[in-house]
């Protein structure tokens, strides 16, 4: 049996690279920017107008005139118009492209306007006042995201704004969920007394759809030939194989041994921790990887977060991010000498403190509280007593709202 942090060390030592592709940027929400996306041209590309009002040359300040002539109006994405004399000025909205012959704007809150006579009613004005210079932003060329980012909204925003239509993103590893066991039915069957529906499969598929990781759904009954039969279709035709459920002890649980005659070696199995103790890890001889959860809801739940996510974004060579922590709400007992993952709800203090509340459930055959829940909270092995205020590290599972 391994600890928590050797099993992670363990698997990241299988960090592998699946290339890249180009997609639409459209499509690109989620994904893992692969290429640097670069600016097209100055931004903003013209020395744009922040205010609406009336765009004059700042000599005019200079020389104490007080009253302009309204030469043009121009509005956004109208070719610039400019003025001859110093007491002439263009009317001029927000977003518009300066003109050359003025270099100041002052806002209509300034100024009074009567038949097409403005009149300055305050004073104070800066020269280059109310303006966006091009290229104050970014210069051609410059890069405006980097690779190795999530492609957010504002990703996107940028993309389109540069014209990058195409971007290039990481590929993501081929992967298929297996359920086993007789003891499980489809999820629009009706179980008997002594049966159970396939959540798992549709758990784990949910979270990956969250990376935008599309994975297959393939269930195994209790058979080991019918067992060794499906492991070897998908150990030639995936990258990854997620399994919940068959790799405990039991007389029937055909899947080590199946895993072991395909020649899948065993990595570690069994991790000192709770949920998630029969946790079995494995590499075929041609770099498929195999991540056995157990079968309890939870426990599959905690492993896919603890484990396979980190690997997953390691693979796609995604910024490291900060881990988090969250302070303990309450005195928590937890007896056994394993890592437990304690599921909590979050909240924020008036202190800006992230404060785990513990949401205690009937072990991790009770995935009925993770509806309710937020994180699980890590605590070490090694000691049974947890202090309110004490800080520990989280995993959380459900975007934090304020």
């Amino acid at each position: 049996m391994v600890t928590v942090e050797q099993a992670e060390a363990l698997i990241l030592a299988e960090i592998k690279d699946f290339g890249t592709e180009t997609v639409y940027f459209e499509d690109a929400l989620g994904r893992i920017l692969a290429g640097d996306i670069k600016a097209d041209r100055d931004l903003p590309p013209f020395n744009r107008v922040t205010m609406d009002g009336i765009a004059i040359n700042y000599a005019a300040i200079e020389k104490d005139i007080k009253s302009f002539k309204i030469k043009a109006i121009q509005a956004a994405g109208d070719s610039p118009a400019d003025i001859d004399k110093h007491d002439e000025c263009i009317e001029i909205m927000t977003g518009a492209a300066l003109p050359s012959s003025v270099d100041t704007v002052i806002p209509y809150e300034h100024i009074d306007i009567k038949d097409g006579i403005v009149t300055m009613i305050t004073t104070g004005a800066k020269k280059g006042q109310n303006l966006h210079l091009k290229g104050a932003d970014k210069k051609q060329g410059d890069i405006v995201a980097a690779k190795k980012q999530l492609i957010t909204p504002a990703v996107i925003s940028v993309a389109a704004s540069v014209g990058d239509t195409e971007l290039l993103v990481k590929k993501l590893p081929r992967v298929v969920v297996i359920s086993s066991g007789d003891e499980l039915v489809n999820v629009d069957e009706q179980p008997s007394p002594i049966q159970i529906r396939k959540s798992n499969s549709y758990t784990i598929r949910a979270v990956l759809n969250q990376y935008r990781l599309e994975a297959d759904l393939l269930h195994i009954p209790d058979n080991p030939e019918v067992t060794k039969e499906k492991l070897n279709y998908c150990i030639a035709n995936y990258d990854v194989i997620l399994m919940t459920g068959g790799i405990s002890m039991g007389k029937f649980d055909h899947i080590p041994k199946a895993l072991d005659a395909i020649g899948v070696q065993t990595i570690f199995h069994k991790v000192s921790q709770r949920p998630g103790k029969p946790f079995w890890f494995g590499k075929n001889d041609n770099g498929v990887l195999v991540f056995a959860f157990p079968g309890n809801p939870v426990a599959t739940f905690m492993c896919l977060h603890r484990y396979f996510l980190p690997w997953l974004n390691a693979c796609q060579e995604l910024s490291e991010k900060p881990k988090m922590y969250a302070v303990l709400g309450q005195d928590f007992t937890f007896k056994p000498d394993l890592q437990y993952f304690l599921q909590v709800k979050l909240k924020f203090s008036d202190k800006g403190q992230i404060i785990a509340e513990a949401i205690e459930g009937n072990g991790s055959g009770d995935f009925a509280n993770l509806a309710d829940t937020d994180a699980f909270i890590e605590l070490p092995k090694g000691r049974d007593e947890f202090k309110q205020g004490e800080v520990f590290h989280i995993w959380p599972f459900k975007q934090l709202t304020i």
